[in-house]
């Protein structure tokens, strides 16, 4: 795999409970909302130990795998256009997301793309 070694730990307050982050976090419908502009694969209709998928933008395609899911933690081994894992945690009010791979693009830069995206879907849930 090129790239380099990168690492990334971010949290975030969102307008949501544990159980509304659990359900945007690990069903497929809501992921392909607020994972836009990614295109997700999967199949079923809640993400479970052992599960893979794939998502895909432009020519960069990232394969998913559910290696531990709890009432509030996602543990995700990534293959492909990143070589890591990254783990999701929640609860009342906030998101957490701990990402580490090798890859060539800006880690950073996406995971903060996806936190803000998620904030912004919440956010527009709420004031409905």
């Amino acid at each position: 795999m090129l790239g380099t070694f990168q690492s990334s730990h971010l949290r975030i307050e969102v307008p949501a409970t544990a159980e509304q982050l659990r359900e945007y976090l690990t069903q497929p419908a809501q992921l392909r909302q607020w994972l836009w502009p990614l295109q997700i694969q999967t199949t079923g209709d809640r993400l479970q130990v052992g599960d893979t998928f794939t998502s895909e933008f432009l020519w960069l395609k990232l394969e998913h795998r559910v290696e531990l899911l709890t009432a509030e933690r996602l543990v995700l081994v990534l293959r492909q256009a990143i070589e890591g894992w990254q783990e999701w945690s929640w609860g009342d009010g906030w998101v957490q997301s701990c990402i580490e791979g090798v890859t060539p693009l800006p880690l950073e830069l996406g995971q903060t793309f996806l936190l803000w995206r998620l904030k912004s879907v919440l956010s527009k849930e709420v004031s409905s």
